[in-house]
């Protein structure tokens, strides 16, 4: 049984937004979590960067992990497009 698809509220589009950019950054000042991100997302996700844990559900990790890029840059290009229907579902006028 599938469970029922709610819209994201403002907090949690907040809370990827931000796991992603960790993710980049990360990407961005370690060569090797870089050379991990593009070769193995899963595993990079998994194992974190300098102690840290990313927190993200099984849809966004689905996301960021069935990217396949060869240069970091390729990378955030696809990650944006892949985000724009997840963050399609909320409005400010709807959170009110």
């Amino acid at each position: 049984m599938s469970q029922p698809i709610y819209p994201r509220t403002i907090n949690r589009q907040q809370d990827v937004i931000r796991e992603y950019g960790r993710i980049l950054s990360a990407a961005v000042v370690s060569e090797h979590f870089r050379k991990l991100l593009l070769s193995n997302p899963n595993l990079a996700i998994s194992a974190g960067f300098a102690g840290e844990m990313f927190q993200l559900n099984n849809e966004d990790r689905n996301r960021l992990t069935a990217i396949r890029a060869t240069s970091l840059a390729d990378f955030a290009t696809q990650l944006n497009v892949a985000m724009k229907p997840a963050m399609a579902g909320y409005s400010a006028v709807s959170a009110g």
